[in-house]
């Protein structure tokens, strides 16, 4: 190695290094994927904490006991997420068959002004009930494996609702776990990013949430204006995608301009999609600066690639976790990267740094 020029001993290091955390990267994911069953409810049960703390110590402030309070939150949420669930299913069901004609006919428009492409998206239409059919068969074929799948998702639910409980009750005691299984003399440093990690997926988590419920409720008053059929399903879709950044967004939009394009024509269709581009700039531009201004700010180039990255692994669950985790990675670097830059030699307020007061001596 000392034959070689410092360059080429500094190129190989990185690359040993980078080799070595892609492995370890990678045995994790696929350890994590082996036990998913209990990786996803914990990762689960970690956002609906960070979600959920500020009531719960709220209710804990009011004089209530910890457990209580914690009941009483899960209790909230089983309410809250089932009444959503069951608004967004209705309003999908009751104006599903809409979309979906109107999306058919949006194809026969498209086949007349653009040929051979459009006419693959009408047959596409016409065929879905078929693809449906026959995607209902071979289910049908394979229903053991179907009612594992759902007893397998029902059991990942209730395990992470009573993770819930179990976090909201001992938070208290968090700290002092941490600290005890840090290694001698990295306590401070692994309770400060364990504390950076949290406050941005709690910042992302309530932040995304009132977001959402803005971008629903205002997209849908719009197409509520413009008459457009199916606009409180197509509100609901805007709520449930506006928790995959940018392109659960982009997908709904485009879903509402299509279906203002093919029931009420190209003029209302420009309209929709005037309402939906200005609910984004208000997002983008006012929303998200007010909303989410004290948690992780990443480039719009590193939340698409983790989504992708999210996609790629875990499919529609990775696409919704891969965003509060990679704001909690950049948390964790971002501390790090404060922490060793005011212990690096010459920095201010540093031990030997440029005009740091040097230690009075003994016989001063």
């Amino acid at each position: 190695m000392l034959l070689l020029p410092e360059g080429a001993r500094r190129v190989g290091a990185w690359c040993a290094v980078v080799l070595l955390a892609a492995g370890v990267g990678w045995v994790g994911i696929e350890l994590c994927s082996q036990v998913r069953t209990a990786v996803v409810p914990v990762l689960l049960a970690l956002l609906g904490t960070a979600l959920l703390g500020p009531l719960f110590q709220r209710l804990v402030k009011a004089g209530m006991n910890r457990s209580v309070a914690a009941g009483l939150t899960c209790v909230a949420v089983v309410a809250v997420v089932g009444g959503a669930v069951y608004i967004v299913v209705a309003a999908l069901i009751d104006s599903g068959d809409e979309i979906v004609a109107s999306l058919k006919q949006a194809a026969k428009s498209l086949s007349e002004h653009f040929g051979a492409a459009g006419t693959s998206l009408d047959d596409l239409a016409t065929n879905a009930r078929e693809l449906l059919s026959k995607f209902g068969g071979t289910a049908a074929s394979g229903v053991i494996s179907g009612i594992s799948v759902v007893g397998e998702v029902i059991a990942m639910a209730v395990l992470a609702l009573l993770l819930v409980f179990f976090f909201l009750r001992d938070s208290h005691r968090v700290v002092g776990a941490l600290r005890s299984l840090a290694p001698r003399g990295t306590a401070d440093t692994v309770e400060a990013m364990a504390r950076r990690a949290y406050e941005a997926v709690e910042g992302f988590m309530r932040g995304t949430t009132i977001i959402a419920f803005i971008d629903a409720l205002c997209i849908t008053v719009g197409l509520l204006v413009l008459d457009v059929p199916g606009a409180v399903g197509l509100g609901a879709l805007v709520l449930v995608g506006a928790y995959i950044p940018y392109l659960g967004a982009f997908l709904s939009g485009a879903v509402a301009v299509l279906v203002a394009l093919a029931d009420r024509g190209f003029v209302i269709a420009l309209w929709a999609l005037g309402v939906v581009l200005a609910v984004q700039v208000l997002e983008g531009h006012v929303l998200q600066p007010m909303i989410q201004s004290r948690t992780v700010q990443m480039h719009p180039a590193v939340v698409m690639l983790a989504i992708t990255a999210g996609a790629s692994v875990a499919g529609i669950l990775g696409m919704l976790l891969a965003v509060p985790l990679t704001a909690a990675a950049f948390g964790v670097l971002s501390e790090l990267r404060t922490r060793y830059s005011a212990e690096a030699p010459g920095a201010p307020g540093a031990p030997g740094a440029a005009g740091a007061p040097e230690a009075s001596g003994a016989g001063s």
